[in-house]
């Protein structure tokens, strides 16, 4: 086995876009759960509308790159709204559901007929980075070292991807120090009492839903920035690996979702070298193929033990989380 290059490669993705992106959609998704104690689990749905609404305005509207996050944006808090006027009277169980097929639906729309002239159906949209490259106020080579050797184009792709990161970060930092965010922690621990001291809760959680769901479309265009929009991207797994990250840093903090996403993808990448390895030596009696299969089975019990022994995550407390009382 080749150590030197399986470390090599595992190392990479600290600092990769994919990374990068469920950070800042884990970040979003602390605030629907963490603070404000949303069950959303239709955050890929809003990561998909980031990512179209970025692609379709620069190839079909030939508007600059900088107007299709807008874009994005936009959509997810259209989509939020619309979500959230129906759902958020609905209890945390119901709420998961329907937010879970809202996220199906919006993929399914991708994929169909109907809008194959702005979506190109289930093949996608490419070759939409060209404003965005052009604005690169990196000189070309590549720059770095070790496991991190880039080009400028893949540098620009990261340093973007890190200051919308760090935006996300400062905002929810900010907005959970000031009095709107204890009264979100309060209706997370009990909206009743909440709504007795006359504060209008549904109205908070609308805007926990959009703050969130607006974190969830800006990872959508970092996840889309280095390849292509594709609507397989998009499905429930996304929203389950994103979960698997907020409660593995912490619910409800603010750095645990972004260590959360560096830990599990790192994790990842390591047994995508590993299993792999072991096959092929004979130690492991299964396929290369299944080897693939089986790091998702070690995903899947790893959010099983989390969920059991460690459930308010690495940075997290565990009086804070509801589902744990």
């Amino acid at each position: 086995m080749d150590i030197l290059g399986m470390l090599s490669n595992t190392a990479s993705w600290i600092i990769s876009p994919t990374t990068i992106a469920y950070a800042i959609a884990a970040v979003g998704l602390s605030v629907h759960f963490g603070y404000a104690g949303l069950l959303n689990f239709g955050m890929a749905g809003f990561m998909a509308l980031g990512a179209y609404g970025y692609a379709i305005s620069i190839l079909s509207f030939g508007w600059p790159w900088w107007a299709g996050i807008l874009v994005g944006a936009g959509a997810s808090v259209i989509f939020a709204v619309l979500l959230g006027i129906p759902t958020l009277r609905l209890r945390a169980d119901y709420l998961a559901i329907v937010t879970i097929a809202a996220a199906e639906i919006l993929r399914l729309l991708f994929t169909t007929m109907l809008f194959d002239e702005w979506t190109n159906s289930a093949d996608g949209l490419g070759g939409y980075h060209d404003s965005f490259r052009a604005a690169n106020p990196i000189p070309p080579g590549e720059y770095g070292f070790g496991p991190w050797m880039y080009n400028e184009k893949d540098w620009w792709v990261r340093i973007f991807g890190f200051v919308l990161l760090a935006i996300a970060v400062l905002i929810v930092w900010s907005l959970m120090r000031s009095p709107w965010g204890r009264v979100l922690r309060g209706i997370r621990e009990d909206e009743d009492a909440v709504r007795a001291l006359g504060k209008n809760v549904f109205a908070y959680k609308m805007q926990a839903l959009i703050i969130g769901g607006v974190f969830g479309a800006m990872a959508g265009v970092v996840f889309a920035l280095p390849s292509a929009v594709v609507p397989g991207s998009y499905v429930t797994s996304l929203t389950f690996f994103i979960w698997t990250i907020v409660l593995l840093g912490g619910a409800a903090t603010v750095f645990g979702p972004v260590v959360g996403s560096v830990i599990f993808w790192v994790i990842m990448a390591a047994l995508d070298n590993i299993i792999p390895a072991l096959a092929d030596a004979g130690i492991l009696p299964i396929t290369n193929i299944q080897a693939g299969v089986l790091r998702y089975i070690f995903v899947g019990v790893a959010l099983m033990l989390i969920v059991i022994y460690r459930p308010q995550g690495i940075f997290g407390n565990k009086k804070e989380l509801t589902f744990v009382k």
